[in-house]
């Protein structure tokens, strides 16, 4: 007795083919290399924190995340005006301090009638008159290796005036930040 079929298809095996292999192993190198450059930009070029309290503002606002470019200063030195993160004298248990360099190794300091004066000139990096000099009473030199670094509202900046910070050593500087995220205050953009 011979099966009815009725209507029937010949079904074809499905063949893998060799263009289908290739784009499925395009698919998993793109991918791979994508996760791989990640995280070499990731290791080489910086990290991402939170601002703690509102010593940077109007630049940077509390809670606002930010990116930290830890390469550049592999290769060259910090420059006045440049916005750093920093541990303070190295401390690993201390959270990250943000703060502007307004003065580099060579550099005169001093803070008089509320002004600071680097090298004689009033600094560009602070509009705001300043209640406390700290240890930028007295003018002194900032050693090599080691960087004047103050607020943008220094009125609530504990920063390199104060005795316990000091001039921040090149060695605690983790790196310079180059970008900020959105917050309710302040748009996302690049730090200047």
């Amino acid at each position: 007795m011979a099966k009815n079929r009725g209507l029937s298809f010949y079904r074809r095996k499905k063949k893998i083919s060799p263009a289908h292999v290739r784009e499925v192993f395009s698919w998993i190198f793109g991918i791979f290399t994508a996760i791989f450059i990640a995280v070499v930009l990731n290791v080489f070029l910086g990290m991402s924190i939170n601002v703690v309290g509102v010593s940077m503002e109007p630049a940077l606002y509390n809670g606002q995340q930010i990116f930290i470019n830890s390469f550049l200063y592999l290769i060259s030195s910090p420059k006045a005006g440049d916005v750093i993160v920093f541990l303070p004298n190295g401390n690993e248990n201390a959270h990250y301090y943000v703060k502007r360099v307004a003065a580099v190794p060579g550099d005169r300091v001093v803070i008089r009638d509320g002004v600071l004066y680097v090298n004689g000139e009033a600094s560009p990096w602070v509009e705001e008159k300043l209640a406390e000099a700290g240890i930028a009473a007295e003018e002194f030199t900032v050693e090599n290796g080691e960087y004047f670094c103050i607020g943008d509202n220094p009125g609530n900046s504990e920063d390199s005036r104060s005795a316990n910070i000091g001039p921040v050593k090149e060695e605690d500087i983790i790196g310079k930040v180059w970008f900020r995220a959105s917050c309710e205050d302040a748009g996302m953009g690049f730090v200047k």
